[in-house]
């Protein structure tokens, strides 16, 4: 085994380099560091590569390697020599060596170019394994203090080739005396990065796509017990209409033993076929054992049932890693453990391989769930409403697969129109964010997010600990950025989701109430209002309406320009006294068909239309036809939510698809990028502090950001005197910690416009807090009158930096009246930032007062969001108040932290988690 080293000890054992990683066909693989332990496994890879491979990488025959080579190809010392391999099973597929060089292409220890050269097994060429080297190699090599990789490259391996011009970077090409020569800068440009990004979409895609289309499954822990997991699995894998071989293993069972018409066989190496998917449901304690011979079998995932692991505490943690590592060194993904399992309905490839007793119906929802018990409920609301399926994950600890892998298939999935999600935690955010937002822009994504409140993450999740503490703010900032649905229910899980599935995006919010009931009317016309919709005043058909009035009045609601959604109301028709001991009918077979018509002309017209209803229980199952579906809710409160969902979600598309074309960074006067990085180095942080008021201030005016200055006041005279240093009228305010923005104390006398005010103010606030000194009084020159904000920059470090803007006060600290975004901020967002919180009409004029300067306001967003963007060390910035006027704007109070440079994972090459 490699040995370990702390990343900063360059000639060490670099540990830090090693990765598991995806390649292009969904298989897992290891890149490492070779050391000199590596030298059979080297002479052992060089005999598989076919003569011509060995010819592209020596140009010449090399049909073996002297011992010679085989030293200098695993002695390295880290820094100026660094050689990775790719391993599978133990075994190397693929090698990458850099020799650092100086300008004129000759060995170096200081030099800043590297000559880079790769070797792929003929078997495993076209497996993207070239492509996940270049990305490690680079990453290795900047951290040495590389910045350009130089390649010499024959015409005729044009596979090779094609790895570096399609890597993204920028890079020169010549050709010389047969040669392809190739420089390639290391650092990362947003083409290599879109292309990192997307063959790590392809791999995470793929690898799902190769769990849920297996050709073979073999479920190990089978047993003669009938109600055990063992013998659950089989029996609704066999009766799930899976057309591939089933196979069921149990070590101790007797030869020729048949369970449910399976043959039983006592390991997975007396299976006689190869065999894709793996279903675990053995002891804890045999799990390794059995992983292994899975590993040595080809299987190319698993399913791990069996509990015990990250759910019981530090041992089981160190379990599951060790599963994971097993299983991904083996080329194998891991569902689990402590996996309810995976469904898929595709009629070709029916898949079953889950402790669900029946397969759910086909439809177009994929369903993923990071629970158990979650699981069953969410298949069980699905097969109650009649909602179909077209995929299912229920992953329990999610050591491996994870959502951001189901998301990744469903992009792709041509099966798959809704995607619905319950969460309890977050493994990546920042690519949850990234992965939901491309999604989302063609396919709703709906969420439900358990353990909400910090502290309550579930014990078998692997999460990094800045993950686990994020704040719902936070992930609601996420979920807005990324368009994605965040509902509060699982009943509302599926409203939404049956909406978005069968019904057009809203156009806008102007929503038409048409039914037969007047009261039914009035409380969805008052749930509209409620839920930010504007509706019309409902049209009331009274209880005697027919199918025919249903038909015409529904017909004229959609065809009229100022509705962009029409809500049904249906009670059963009274025509008459109903007998005491007669029950309403169920159903009214004239509406459902006036609303199967109207259904039609909705869909025509990109209107959605959806019904409430009292009493009509057969009603829903008359309106789900195999050419429409018209979504039923019995209580307007419900039937209004989902269509506010879905308002709000077509116009986060509309909004998206303008802003590609018009959103923008805007580019800003008055930046000193340099000047700030020079004063935040000063500080040499090595832990979170907040810098000096005057630096804080002198660190914002490198962004154009002016403070309004302040003079401290410790007695009457010094605080006369800076009066007349700034210029009367002034403002005389305590600063100290306690005190600061608090004048509900009283600690702030305000429209001081002469000496007698100001020493006045001064023996006042002097006697109430205290003393002058200890509540820290400062004198500030008046700000023009205005409405008092707050801005504010928190780095996350589990997403990022988010930028926040409010009212200063009580809509802000009482109430929470914040809206939040994701650094970098286009004008857009900060557009939107400014009129999102509820407080928001008093900037715009209301009752009469006079609208202040929203233009400077948001300029000032996007400065601050520059700031913390161009400087990684600025852990928080907070600007308060911030007095927006008619005309400008006044910073009045600044506070910044900096701390150590945070690590960005995001960045990096391609990896998959290690917790």
């Amino acid at each position: 085994m490699p040995g370990s080293a702390a990343p900063g000890d360059a000639h060490s054992y670099p540990q830090h380099w090693e990765a598991d990683v995806l390649l292009r066909d969904g298989g897992t693989a290891r890149i490492r560091p070779i050391t000199p332990a590596d030298a059979d496994r080297l002479v052992a890879f060089y005999a598989l590569v076919s003569d011509q491979s060995k010819y592209y990488r020596f140009f010449a025959p090399y049909p073996r390697l002297s011992a010679k080579d085989v030293r200098r190809f695993t002695h390295h010392d880290y820094v100026n020599r660094v050689g990775l391999a790719v391993v599978v099973r133990d075994r190397f597929i693929a090698t990458v060596r850099y020799d650092r060089i100086d300008e004129v292409g000759r060995p170096s220890e200081t030099g800043t170019d590297a000559e880079v050269a790769f070797l792929v097994q003929d078997a495993h060429q076209g497996r993207g394994v070239a492509s996940a080297l270049l990305e490690h190699i680079g990453a290795v090599a900047q951290e040495r203090g590389i910045r350009r990789f130089v390649a010499e490259v024959l015409p005729e391996n044009r596979k090779m080739a094609k790895v570096f011009t399609d890597a993204g970077y920028v890079q020169q090409r010549s050709f010389a005396e047969g040669v392809l020569h190739l420089e390639l800068d290391l650092e990362p440009t947003a083409a290599s990065l879109a292309v990192m990004r997307a063959r790590e979409h392809r791999a995470e895609a793929r690898s799902v796509q190769r769990l849920l289309t297996p050709r073979s499954v073999a479920v190990v822990g089978v047993s003669r017990t009938e109600r055990s997991a063992g013998r659950a699995l089989l029996r609704d894998l066999s009766g799930s209409g899976f057309r591939g071989e089933v196979y069921a293993v149990n070590s101790a069972a007797p030869p020729g033993t048949v369970l449910d018409g399976v043959p039983l066989h006592r390991s997975i190496a007396d299976i006689p076929g190869p065999v894709d998917l793996a279903i675990i449901a053995v002891p804890v304690g045999a799990v390794p054992a059995v992983v292994a011979e899975c590993g040595a079998r080809g299987v190319q995932g698993l399913v791990v049932v069996t509990a015990g692991y990250a759910e019981t505490g530090p041992e089981g943690r160190d379990r599951q890693r060790a599963l994971v590592r097993q299983a991904r060194a083996a080329g194998m993904r891991v569902i689990g453990p402590n996996a309810f399992g995976l469904i898929n309905t595709d009629p070709a490839h029916r898949l079953n391989a889950s402790l669900a007793p029946a397969l759910p119906a086909a439809g177009r929802f994929g369903l993923f769930c990071q629970s158990g018990a979650i699981g069953v409920a969410l298949l069980e609301a699905a097969h109650r409403r009649g909602l179909g399926v077209s995929s299912f994950a229920s992953v329990g600890n999610r050591a491996d697969v994870s959502g951001n892998d189901l998301l990744q298939y469903w992009e792709e999935d041509p099966a798959t129109d809704v995607v619905l999600l319950y969460l309890e935690s977050f493994g990546n955010p920042r690519k949850f964010t990234r992965i939901a937002r491309r999604l989302a822009s063609a396919k709703p994504v709906v969420v439900v997010k358990g353990a909400r409140h910090t502290g309550s993450l579930p014990p078998g999740h692997a999460v990094p600990s800045v993950a686990s503490a994020l704040r719902d703010a936070t992930v609601d900032a996420l979920f807005q950025q990324a368009g994605v649905v965040r509902v509060e229910t699982i009943t509302e899980l599926f409203d939404a989701g049956e909406l978005l599935a069968h019904q057009p995006l809203p156009a806008g919010d102007r929503v038409a109430v048409v039914g037969n009931s007047d009261s039914l009317g009035l409380l969805t016309y008052d749930a509209c209002l409620s839920a930010g919709l504007r509706p019309r005043t409902p049209v009331d058909l009274t209880t005697a309406a027919t199918g025919e009035n249903f038909r015409i009045a529904l017909e004229t609601a959609l065809g009229d320009p100022g509705v962009d959604a029409v809500i049904a109301v249906a009670i059963p028709p009274i025509s008459g006294a109903v007998p005491g001991d007669q029950p309403l009918p169920g159903t009214d077979p004239e509406i459902g068909e006036a609303l199967l018509a109207a259904a039609s002309s909705a869909r025509r017209r990109g209107k959605p239309l959806l019904l409430t209803h009292l009493s009509l229980t057969d009603l829903p199952t008359r309106l789900r036809t195999d050419e429409h579906t018209v979504p039923t809710y019995p209580a307007p409160e419900r039937a209004v939510r989902a269509l506010s969902h879905a308002v709000r979600y077509g116009a986060w598309r509309r909004t998206t698809e303008a802003a590609e074309q018009t959103a923008r960074v805007p580019e800003l006067d008055r930046i000193d990028e340099a000047a700030a990085r020079r004063l935040v180095e000063q500080h040499h942080v090595s832990g979170r502090i907040t810098l000096p008021d005057r630096d804080a201030a002198a660190l914002l005016a490198c962004y154009g950001i002016e403070v309004q200055p302040t003079l401290p006041a410790p007695d009457e005279e010094r605080a006369v005197l800076a009066a007349a240093t700034l210029g009367y009228p002034v403002a005389l305010k305590a600063t100290a910690g306690h005190l600061r923005h608090r004048p509900d104390l009283g600690s702030v006398r305000l429209d001081l416009t002469g000496e007698p005010g100001l020493r006045r103010a001064h023996r006042e606030l002097d006697a109430l807090l205290g003393g002058a000194a200890q509540a820290e009084l400062v004198v500030q020159r008046l700000a023009p009158r205005g409405v008092d904000t707050v801005i504010a920059a928190t780095v996350d470090p589990a997403v990022g930096a988010i930028l926040s803007f409010g009212l200063a006060g009580a809509p802000a600290e009482l109430l929470g009246d914040l809206a939040h975004r994701l650094v970098p901020a286009t004008d857009l967002e900060v557009a939107a930032l400014v009129r999102e919180v509820r407080a928001a009409p008093l900037l715009f004029g209301w009752r009469g007062a006079d609208p202040v300067d929203t233009d400077a306001l948001e300029e000032l967003l996007l400065r601050v969001s520059r700031l913390v963007d161009d400087l990684p060390e600025v852990a928080s910035v907070d600007l308060e108040p911030v007095v927006v006027a008619p005309h400008g704007l006044t910073v009045l109070g600044a506070r910044v932290r900096i701390a150590p440079l945070p690590m960005r994972s995001d960045l990096g090459p391609r990896s998959m988690s290690t917790l």
